[in-house]
This record gives C-alpha cells, structure tokens and sequence, in this order.
C-alpha cells in the first residue's frame, strides 16, 4: 500500500500598498496573499522547481494528503514520488490563483478598505494577472529558472502566458488539453454558468457572505460546466439511460436518470467547496484570455519564446479543448522553429481526461521531463 504524503498549505502576502499589482484592466490590488503547497525538495542550484497550474475549481493543494482528508489533492495520480511530476527528482509547486476562494486573496477575502469581503468590489482579473502574481511567489522562493510549468485547461492557459509574459524564466512548458483563446461556445458556456449564478436571488450582487449563498446557481453553473468536461462517449458508459432506484418513470418531475442524480450531486457537491463570486471571476477570466493579444498574432507572441522546449498534449474526445485548438498553438511553435513535441491521446473521458488518464500522461510526462532535466545537469 502507498505510504500517505502528508503536506500543508503556506501564504505568501505581498504587493502591500503603496506598490500593489497593477493589474491588466490598469485596477491596482494588494496586499495580495497567495496560498501554495511544495512537495519534494529544491536542489543546491535552485534548477528543479516545476510550477503546476490548476483549473477552473482547482486549488494549492494539489496531491497528498492534509491531516485529516478523506481524499487527496486534486492531481495525486500525476504528482507525487515516483510519479510522472517525481518529487523524488523535483521540487512542485502550486499555487491557488487570484480571484480564487482556496487561500488566494479573492472576492469572498476581506477588503482592507472596509474590513468587510470585497464581494464585487473585487477588481476583474485575467490570465495574465494571476501568472504576474505567481512570478512574485517565484521570487519569493529564490527561483530563477522554472525546469517547467505545467497545467490542463485554465492551468494550461497560464502555461502558455508564462512562457510568453516571462520567457526567461522557464525552461521547459507542458500546456494540457487547453487552447491560446476560448472560441464562441467556450464563452457561451460560460456566459449561461455565470447567468444562472447572478440570476439566483441569493446572489445579491456579490453581497452574500453574511446571508444565505446562491448554491441554487450556483449548483446549476457547475451542473452545465460539468456536461463539457465528459464526451458523450463516457457520459453513454457511465449512464446511459439508467434508471435511479426504479423499475419505471415518475411521469412527474423528480428525478428518473442516474444521470441526473450524478448531475445534482456534482452541482451539491461543489457548493460546499467552491464561492459563487469566485466563478464569476475565474470563468471570465478564461474568456479575456487571448494570447495573442498586443502580439498581433499568435505566432509573434512566440517570437521570444524560442529556446523553451514544449509539450503539448490533448485528448480525442474532448469536444471543450478539442485537439485542432492544441494543434493551432504547435503550428505556431513549430512556425518559429521552437522544439515542441505533440501528443494526442485516445480517451473516452473528454476534456476530465487530463485529470483521470495517469498512465499514458505518465509515460509521456516522464520521458519529457528527463530529456529537459539531463540537458541542464
């Protein structure tokens, strides 16, 4: 049996005024405080670090064990001794985002202006906000090189925005199941999560931290969210028309399938875990995202990124990242002359396949990594 690895989370508070973070939208923040883990240990040239990058409802804490849980972090399969981020051999950072709910100063964090949470008071942050604010943590650790940064889907847009805001700090960059902008239906799937959180009475414009929550929306926006991480494919094997605990239907509106049961519980689930307002923000944060933005296009926002070595890989069946938005960044790589490798993997699991498909990853991962360590050893 695997020995439990136990880690706790840390703070780092910085860009106390008068030198806040000047954001994107030209809004100053600060102080900030970045919640983060580390697993594994730096070594004497401060060369092994690798920064992981989470997802949309992802956090710092992303495998072992805290005291007490249940369950592990959040990518345990992939991070950890002897798996394909080997913190036998690396030194794993991940940091909870701005805007987030999990430690990272966001909306529900408390305004030193008003003592009270920001709620919307909170400025509107972006990609590029939460990788300035990470490169600060970076600092803070004593790390001036970046082995790799790695991350799926959001995690894997602020892979793509650090190799182009801070091209000489990284080495190596594996983006996952992820894209350089969020096309229509990306935003539209958004835009319909975000509605059924503002449209909740309990939303109250942002103002709800000492009054009852808008889980109703709330529940409803990751319900809708949670339809595009699968594939039809897995949702059909997983479900299919099964019945919940009954023989016939109810010819009335409880629920009949098992795959609305799954659907509610997910929706339930993340409310206990998860702040409506920190949604909002995230989720549009992913749609300002472009990374050619100010470059032109997406091929001169790689122009400085030539000696970064890239990974990137998709999955078949995710019809949310699909493989053409994967193979749309290599083109651009490759258009510069930048050692990119590409993978894509067979899956069933859509766009969650990053989280579940450990094996191949690992395989692919490994490799990758030790090609990139053993040329600077």
């Amino acid at each position: 049996m695997e020995e439990l690895y136990y880690v706790e989370t840390q703070y780092y508070t910085f860009a106390h005024p008068p030198n806040e973070l000047i954001l994107e939208s030209g809004e100053k923040l600060g102080p900030i405080t970045l919640a983060y883990e580390t697993y594994g240990e730096l070594d004497k040239n401060k060369s092994n670090a690798i920064l992981i990058l989470h997802a949309l409802s992802g956090d710092a804490h992303v495998a072992g064990y805290h005291k007490g849980d249940r369950k592990p972090g959040w990518w345990d399969n992939m991070v950890g001794p002897g798996k394909a981020f080997d913190t036998n051999k690396y030194f794993v950072i991940c940091s909870n985002v701005i805007g987030g709910c999990k430690g990272s100063t966001g909306p529900s964090s408390i305004n030193p202006a008003t003592g009270k949470p920001y709620g919307l008071d909170f400025p509107v942050i972006t990609i590029k906000d939460m990788v300035n604010a990470q490169r600060y943590l970076i600092d803070y650790l004593g790390i001036e090189k970046l082995l790799c940064v790695a991350g799926g889907s959001m995690g894997g847009m602020q892979v793509l925005q650090w190799t182009v805001s801070y091209p000489e700090r990284v080495r190596s960059a594996i983006p996952i199941a992820t894209a350089s902008r969020n096309k229509a239906m990306q935003i539209a799937f958004n835009e319909v999560g975000r509605q059924a959180i503002m449209s909740d009475p309990n939303w109250n414009r942002g103002d709800y931290y000492d009054k009852t929550p808008p889980n109703t929306g709330l529940a409803i926006a990751r319900m809708v969210g949670h339809i595009t991480y699968l594939s039809e494919e897995s949702m059909e094997q997983k479900f299919g028309r099964r019945l919940r605990q009954k023989e016939k239907y109810g010819y009335d509106f409880s629920i009949d399938f098992e795959v609305e049961s799954y659907l509610h519980y997910q929706g339930l689930s993340f409310t206990q875990r998860f702040d409506a307002n920190s949604y909002l923000y995230i989720t549009k944060a992913i749609d300002y995202f472009d990374l050619a933005n100010g470059y032109g296009s997406l091929f001169e926002a790689f122009s400085n990124s030539t000696h970064i070595k890239f990974l990137v890989i998709s999955f078949s069946s995710d019809w949310l990242y699909p493989p053409s938005q994967s193979k749309e960044i290599v083109r651009a790589l490759e258009a510069n002359g930048i050692d990119v490798t590409y993978r894509e993997i067979e899956s069933s699991y859509g766009h969650d396949a990053f989280l579940l498909e450990a094996e191949e990853q690992t395989r692919i991962i490994s490799s990758f990594l030790k090609y990139v360590y053993e040329e600077i050893k």
